[in-house]
């Protein structure tokens, strides 16, 4: 058989044709909830060839952030960050969003990543460089809300803010508390109400109207909001959730075991006891009250005092829903593992008939499942209210791999609890 001469020229004229194609780098989708995977990917590469590609940021204090990685293109000249992991860089692991949760602060007074002021979009630049220069370039815009969610301001006996979700009818809806930082958590009432929630952003300590700290806050306080957020018309009063991070979590158990008509509880690194008021009050004082009454409250940190623990113990087998726990094993707060562990076993020993949910994460700490893709490096952080000195542990790579794997899981959980067919709601008078 004879060779066909021409056909190899013309072969070799087509494979320099398509390695002298533009280069190009481009991020699909160019927009997504910052709780959304975006894939970077480059293209018109050499087979093997090795190229950075650097991410850049400006975070909401206006401190830059970067990251950057190197690849080497596959055999048709490209590189996807969906299959592909670095051979060096700001991170080593297979990671679509990796060149994002892995960056670092390029200011030294930077010690946490701070999310865009009034829930505005964020902008994150990539480039391409090849042989040490900008060969192309790419943006990925970040969403706080999605479209149509509307949100107000909640003033008088109530403080927060409320998000509407887009679309007519009825929607579950949650009401949604922080931490021990105090303030109003918008940003996970914004993240709820994009994926179709109504949610109730509650402030219940420091904030205008509210006592600056978290000390003797009556109960009835959140009583009033469950009542407030059902009466909304958009929202289903059959189908009402709490979802809680830290200290807010150890509150969405105590809600959840009180109020039958909560048929949804989700706690991020809660505890499963009543802690005392917060930050470093001396003498320890109760952090919640009951008609008038301070509830009993534990120091898990003292060893000993198993009588205190009794009485301070969340009675998680009351509630009258599904539960689903979120803990870091690497938690540098508290011990959120073990009293996630305790909690757990509290349900199974009373054979709870609820759905029960647990998610435990190696390495991640007390930002485990945070429902956002952003950089995870944390170092140097002060506490927001007692100004002390706090270390959340886990490592950036655990405590995004944790986000990455509880956000669809707690938006499944939601849904599962509290769609068309969740059991209706007694009432929003709590267990006596």
């Amino acid at each position: 058989m004879k060779r066909c001469g021409w056909c190899a020229v013309f072969m070799t004229v087509s494979v320099w044709a398509r390695f002298a194609a533009a280069q190009a780098l481009e991020v699909n989708p160019p927009q997504v909830l910052e709780d959304e995977v975006a894939v970077v990917r480059a293209t018109g590469l050499k087979p093997a060839q090795h190229v950075m590609i650097q991410a850049q940021l400006v975070d909401g204090d206006d401190h830059p952030w970067a990251s950057q990685a190197e690849f080497v293109a596959d055999a048709n000249g490209v590189v996807d960050t969906s299959t592909q992991a670095p051979v060096k860089g700001s991170y080593r692991v297979v990671s679509a969003m990796g060149l994002v949760w892995s960056m670092m602060p390029g200011a030294k007074d930077a010690h946490v990543y701070r999310a865009q002021n009034e829930l505005a979009p964020q902008t994150i630049t990539f480039h391409l460089l090849v042989d040490g220069k900008e060969a192309a370039s790419s943006r990925l815009r970040q969403l706080a809300v999605s479209a149509g969610v509307h949100h107000v301001k909640v003033e008088g006996t109530l403080h927060g803010q409320y998000f509407g979700p887009a679309g007519e009818g009825k929607h579950a809806a949650v009401l949604v508390l922080g931490g021990s930082e105090g303030g109003t958590p918008v940003r996970r009432a914004a993240w709820l109400a994009s994926h179709g929630f109504a949610a109730l952003a509650l402030c219940y300590f420091h904030c205008e109207g509210r006592p600056d700290q978290l000390q003797n806050i009556p109960l009835e306080y959140f009583g009033a909001a469950l009542v407030w957020l059902t009466e909304r018309p958009e929202a289903d009063a059959k189908r009402l959730g709490v979802l809680g991070a830290s200290r807010g979590g150890e509150l969405a158990l105590q809600l959840g075991s009180m109020f039958p008509s909560l048929k949804a509880v989700v706690a991020y690194v809660p505890a499963n006891v009543r802690y005392p008021a917060c930050c470093g009050i001396r003498p320890p004082q109760p952090s919640w009250t009951w008609h008038g009454q301070p509830l009993a409250f534990a120091a898990p940190w003292q060893h000993g005092n198993l009588e205190q623990e009794v009485h301070a113990t969340i009675h998680v087998e009351q509630t009258q829903g599904d539960v689903l726990m979120i803990a870091g094993e690497d938690d540098g707060v508290w011990p959120s593992s073990g009293m996630v562990t305790k909690a757990a076993e509290r349900l199974r020993s009373a054979h709870f008939a609820h759905t029960v949910v647990v998610l435990k994460y190696q390495h991640a700490g007390h930002r485990a499942g945070m429902p956002a893709i952003v950089p995870a490096w944390v170092h140097g952080m002060t506490h927001p209210v007692a100004g002390t000195p706090m270390d959340p542990g886990g490592t950036p790579e655990g405590n995004a791999e944790s986000s990455l794997d509880a956000i669809p899981k707690v938006l499944k959980f939601l849904n599962d609890a509290l769609g068309e067919k969740a059991p209706a709601a007694e009432t929003t008078k709590p267990a006596q």
